[in-house]
């Protein structure tokens, strides 16, 4: 299992901070690429995130994955099953269409773990990028999707979401501990 590279020591925290190269569909088999998007893909789902991008796991490469609940027309997600949530994979992202409007959301990370901060980003977003097949694709995504898009453009970027929150606290451990029991007790 790939292991999260987090803000933990100095080291990591640099990898982080700096913006990932380009990927390159010629450099890679298909194979390679379908195995990439299933281990990023298997990544987020065992530390329970609904994004994750490739620096996180140590890739200097432009790319990620998402996984949420598909939105009603107001952004709010709905209530689905997971196998009725859409997954993403997008190579080299970019962000080319904001809108005006700006909601604040609680944001963690899984870089940053039991730390949490309320930012204050785009609404609406259209995102343009590639599919693992080297397909040009542009989403347009509102809500949490597109807040999930623009956390993980930002990670790309070299940019945690602790650089744009109004305010960050941290789950007092004893907090973190009740969790881990009430997690542990739903599985059993």
């Amino acid at each position: 299992m790939d292991k999260i590279v987090t803000i933990g020591n100095k080291k990591d925290e640099k990898f982080l901070r700096n913006k990932t190269r380009e990927f390159d569909f010629k450099k890679f088999s298909r194979k390679e690429i379908n195995d990439l998007v299933i281990r990023m893909r298997k990544a987020m789902k065992l530390a329970r995130g609904i994004g994750l991008s490739a620096n996180q796991i140590g890739l200097d490469i432009k790319v990620f994955v998402a996984q949420v609940q598909k939105a009603d027309n107001e952004g709010n997600p709905r209530s689905l099953t997971a196998g009725e949530q859409k997954f993403y994979a997008v190579f080299n992202p970019e962000i080319i269409k904001f809108s005006k409007d700006k909601t604040p959301l609680e944001e963690g990370c899984l870089s940053i773990p039991y730390v949490y901060g309320s930012v204050g980003r785009p609404e609406k977003v259209t995102l343009s990028g590639f599919d693992k097949n080297g397909k040009k694709i542009k989403i347009k995504a509102w809500g949490l999707l597109a807040k999930v898009f623009q956390h993980e453009v930002d990670h790309l970027n070299g940019k945690l979401f602790i650089d744009r929150a109004d305010k960050i606290y941290e789950i007092p451990s004893s907090e973190r501990l009740r969790k881990q029991i009430k997690d542990i007790e739903k599985r059993n």
